[in-house]
């Protein structure tokens, strides 16, 4: 399962990118282990290997692009039998827009004048 997910985020990715040319496409596949890799031309890398461990499967991998603001990113991830884990010094979330004022103020106001009981 946490295979299919993997696998379907690295689809997103490729399908977001549909004007890169693929420079490098590997697949293997075995009925207790896999590996692949992808490389798009925009600067989109990906690699993934997993391996079946009694009932559980064991992934890791990585992934790499060029983000809009042109860093970097770089994500090593672990997932297995306790969840996907990022393994990467720096891990990259969106940073949210800040809270406006307006609504700052109407927060103070519902803290300062409680709904009665």
């Amino acid at each position: 399962m946490k295979f299919l997910i993997v696998f379907a985020c690295v689809l997103a990715i490729a399908a977001a990118n549909e004007n890169a040319n693929v420079l490098r496409n590997d697949a293997e596949v075995n009925v207790e282990n896999f590996k692949y890799a992808l490389e798009l031309d925009n600067s989109v890398n990906t690699q993934q290997e997993g391996s079946l461990n009694g009932e559980n499967w064991v992934v890791k991998g990585s992934y790499k692009f060029t983000s809009p603001e042109g860093e970097e990113v770089s994500v090593q991830y672990t997932a297995d039998e306790n969840g996907y884990h990022v393994d990467a010094a720096k891990p990259v979330l969106p940073t949210p827009p800040p809270i406006p004022a307006y609504i700052l103020k109407s927060i103070e106001y519902i803290n300062a004048h409680p709904a009665p009981q």
